[in-house]
């Protein structure tokens, strides 16, 4: 049986999803964009900037499951340029220090017209 995650600490989904799902002992995140649940706004224009904000939101609703970020087992990271890739990386591997399995890809756009999106699976 799932059980779905909410917390005010992680933008709101913007459609008909929940912000992540518990299934025995993983949690599913939707994936995270980097809109800062305390405005409903992109505050950042950078890769940079954006990926702390995507990581912040993913460590929010890991928390909200009873994980966290050292808990997570794989992630799928989408980007809107992969000329932004290295400088994804390096804010990425600062929360993401367990290593865990990753799939990283370049689309053709994504939501609001940020540069990043993340999404995770982890223990709880």
């Amino acid at each position: 049986m799932s059980k779905i995650v909410f917390t005010e600490n992680a933008p709101a989904a913007i459609g008909p999803y929940s912000q992540a799902l518990t299934v025995g002992n993983l949690v599913f995140t939707s994936g995270q964009i980097p809109i800062d649940p305390a405005t409903g706004n992109v505050e950042s224009h950078t890769i940079e900037g954006q990926t702390q904000q995507v990581c912040k939101n993913l460590a929010a609703v890991l928390e909200s499951a009873g994980s966290s970020l050292e808990k997570v087992v794989k992630t799928t990271c989408f980007l809107s340029d992969m000329g932004n890739f290295a400088a994804f990386n390096q804010v990425y591997a600062q929360y993401f220090t367990g290593k865990p399995a990753r799939s990283c890809v370049a689309v053709k756009e994504l939501p609001k017209g940020v540069l990043a999106e993340v999404e995770a699976i982890a223990e709880i």
